[in-house]
């Protein structure tokens, strides 16, 4: 049986978090991810070192309460060595007190820390499940772009740099409209080469690609339909069951049971990649000047270099 079609997904795989927190704020982080991401509560960011080279671990999480200068040294070698790994702040009312308070947040953002959290409020728990989901999502951009590198080995630099800003673009939602203007062609131009070619339309590949999306995030059980749908910036979760509908002809419940990030993608590589690889390893949807394009992409072997690692879920 192929992945797409299993009925019954693995575990829910959910983001891993590595932190160095009070005993207070662990409770409260613990609380604020049931369902959502799963923690690795570490005494030391040496354990979470250790932690970053054995294990996947998706963020790091140190407390301000928590930060002195060697600390933030750790974090700050952690930061070079790991670069892809978000690394976040906590700042919680046990810390607002403390005269070394704006001395160990400057410190962190010194050493690399990419935002610093302030759960004083409660709108600082909702940006923090925000900000770690948000990281998880992009699991799936590495795990697509690496595997489409493999099978896309070979074929013209603008149809890579197609296939790549479907991936990457963050337009809310992204439209082929907003794809054919950070790629500088007419989307009418964009459209009409894709019919030429005998291959699916833009929108086809956004389709699908939102639905890997989707179906990744419905791997934290913690998330519901609607909270799903809003995530992904549609307007409702009636137009998210409709869109499942159309694409797949399940509902977005049975879209739930039958996908988990891996088959959906695996899904978008047989129906929109493999199905027409011919086609696309000479595909050049984007107009070239003279000398533009002229060689393979170097995006390919970057992700090619990565795609041992990154191909399986994240």
């Amino acid at each position: 049986m192929s992945v797409a079609s299993r009925v019954a997904p693995p575990e829910p795989s959910l983001s891993a978090v590595a932190t160095v927190l009070t005993p207070a704020e662990r409770a409260q982080v613990d609380a604020a991810g049931v369902g959502l991401y799963r923690t690795l509560h570490r005494e030391s960011l040496g354990a979470v070192f250790n932690d970053l080279r054995t294990r996947r671990v998706d963020a790091v999480l140190l407390s301000v309460a928590r930060c002195d200068a060697h600390e933030t040294r750790q974090m700050a070698a952690m930061v070079r060595e790991f670069p892809r790994i978000p690394a976040l702040a906590l700042l919680a009312p046990e810390a607002s007190g403390s005269e070394h308070m704006p001395g160990a947040v400057l410190a962190l953002g010194q050493s690399g820390v990419s935002r610093v959290i302030d759960v004083r409020r409660p709108a600082g728990w909702r940006e923090l499940r925000s900000i770690l989901l948000a990281d998880h999502g992009d699991a799936v951009r590495r795990m697509a772009l690496a595997q489409l590198s493999l099978d896309l080995a070979g074929a013209p630099a603008d149809c890579w740099q197609f296939m790549e800003a479907i991936w990457t673009l963050q337009a809310p939602p992204l439209t082929v409209r907003a794809l054919a203007r950070s790629l500088g062609v007419l989307p009418s131009t964009l459209m009409s080469r894709f019919v030429r070619a005998g291959l699916p339309t833009p929108k086809q590949y956004i389709a699908f690609a939102r639905l890997v999306r989707a179906a990744r995030l419905f791997e934290n059980a913690g998330y519901s339909i609607a909270r799903v749908a809003t995530h992904l910036d549609y307007s409702s979760p009636q137009s998210f069951g409709r869109h499942v509908r159309a694409l797949l002809q399940l509902t977005a419940g049975e879209f739930r049971r039958r996908y988990d990030g891996e088959g959906m993608l695996h899904r978008f590589r047989e129906e929109l990649v493999l199905r027409h690889i011919g086609a696309l390893r000479t595909f050049r949807p984007i107009a070239a000047m003279p000398g533009w394009f002229s060689a393979p992409s170097a995006a390919p072997r970057q992700y090619r270099r990565a795609s041992r690692s990154s191909v399986a879920p994240a």
